[in-house]
């Protein structure tokens, strides 16, 4: 071996050595009373596939998106990323992950090595089946369905003459975490607009809930984790949002009639058992800080103190507990604030217990420009991986996924709980 070989192996050595140690360092929880800014380190774009390290917290991660043509009949604008932070990204098993923004159709990727697979037209909004890995569950025009993307197989489970624009949501919309219940935004014959559940295994519709006995115009409906609540949200004229949460026989339960409490946020069951809509809130008394809020009571708990918190996702499903944050903001001005939660254009994992834990995912080096750049970050089942979006520094330029590698403790059930006593209607 001559001696540039030997240099360039050493240097490999050396780097794979202190990612290891950077990356393990970076999975054990700090706390958010304790933890600190930290500035963004200049970082060159990465490869399109080449694993690279974060150099703020030695997390690996890889770009699997570029404009232009990525293989397998996959081609990409100068968008290119997954969904949403609230969608589910990754199939039940992480072998798929699938590119919604950007690629002309529904294009699929392999979920561990991002390499490209295949594209799917699809006129339907689809969303995977969060336990079988083989479908996705698909409302569109007045079906719904289950669709197996590798086959292009559908079955349809649903048709309504009495309905058309049926919706999954819409694009909020998650089944219920068995992936037995969905909720259905639909117009009916006479017009109105009106929300009902639907259960995929018994193939029976529930009973329709009328939208305009609440204020404003519905901007999405979801069906609850656990499946026995409908959860709509609503605009008002005055730039406000309120959320109204209806059993699946459309008894209506708790009205938050607070602007935006929470709002940009997801759903789950915490580690009591009881079913929570984590978001940002927007009013006082916890403006612009993240906050957890029962469903069945309304019972809010704050977990993050004021910050730039864009988005909140909690599709690990399989790692309850955690809620994944997108961090916006300036990282000059945050770095001023000692009050505000020290991230900045940055992805974090926070505890959602109100013990203030966190994980520092990455830096995203995402500057501000519009929505099709925001960061998104959303974390596969078991949470070892996250996917998110950056324009990397560039307002306005290409718009590129990429996904983090996270290492978690053994246990993957940690949070999870049964349905306590206290949640039951």
């Amino acid at each position: 071996m001559g001696q540039t070989m030997k240099l360039r192996r050493i240097s490999e050595l050396v780097g794979i050595m202190l990612a290891a140690v950077a990356t393990s360092a970076s999975t054990s929880g700090e706390n958010a009373a304790s933890t600190k800014f930290v500035a963004p380190v200049p970082m060159e774009l990465p490869g399109y596939l080449r694993m690279a390290v974060d150099p703020a917290f030695g997390t690996n991660f890889t770009r699997i998106t570029k404009p232009g043509v990525l293989g397998a009949g996959i081609a990409c604008g100068n968008y290119c990323s997954h969904r949403y932070s609230s969608a589910q990204a990754w199939n039940a098993d992480q072998s798929l992950l699938v590119i919604s923004n950007g690629c002309g159709g529904l294009c699929f990727l392999d979920g561990q090595t991002y390499v490209p697979l295949f594209r799917r037209a699809q006129s339907a909004e689809c969303e995977w089946h969060p336990r079988d890995p083989d479908l996705m569950i698909c409302v569109g025009g007045q079906q719904i369905s289950t669709w197996a993307p590798r086959t292009n197989h559908e079955e349809v489970l649903f048709v309504s003459a009495d309905h058309s624009i049926l919706q999954f949501g819409p694009y909020k919309g998650n089944p219920s975490r068995d992936g037995n219940r969905i909720a259905v935004r639909a117009v009916r014959r006479d017009g109105k607009a009106v929300v009902f559940a639907f259960d995929l295994q018994q193939r029976r519709k529930f009973p329709e809930i009328d939208l305009a006995q609440l204020p404003g115009v519905n901007g999405a409906c979801s069906i609850s984790p656990l499946g026995g609540n409908i959860v709509c949200i609503q605009n008002l004229k005055e730039d406000a949002q309120q959320t109204f949460i209806f059993s699946v026989d459309g008894v209506l339960g708790q009205k938050w009639t607070e602007h935006h409490r929470p709002g940009h946020g997801d759903m789950t069951v915490d580690a009591d058992g009881c079913e929570i809509y984590v978001g940002i809130s927007k009013s006082d008394p916890d403006k612009f800080q993240v906050i957890k809020r029962r469903l069945s009571d309304g019972k809010v708990t704050s977990l993050m103190k004021y910050g730039e918190a864009q988005h909140a996702s909690l599709r690990s499903l399989d790692r309850l507990g955690w809620v994944f944050l997108s961090y916006s903001g300036d990282p000059d001005e945050v770095s001023k604030h000692s009050a505000w939660a020290p991230y900045a254009r940055e992805i974090i994992a926070l505890r959602t217990d109100g013990s203030g834990e966190i994980r520092r995912i990455a830096q995203t080096r995402n500057a501000p420009s519009d929505y099709w750049s925001e960061t998104h970050a959303s974390p596969s089942p078991d949470g070892s991986q996250v996917v998110w979006s950056s324009n990397w520094g560039v307002p306005g330029g290409p718009v590129y996924d990429f996904v983090t590698r996270v290492d978690w403790p053994r246990n993957p059930d940690e949070g999870r709980g049964a349905l306590a006593a206290s949640c039951l209607p």
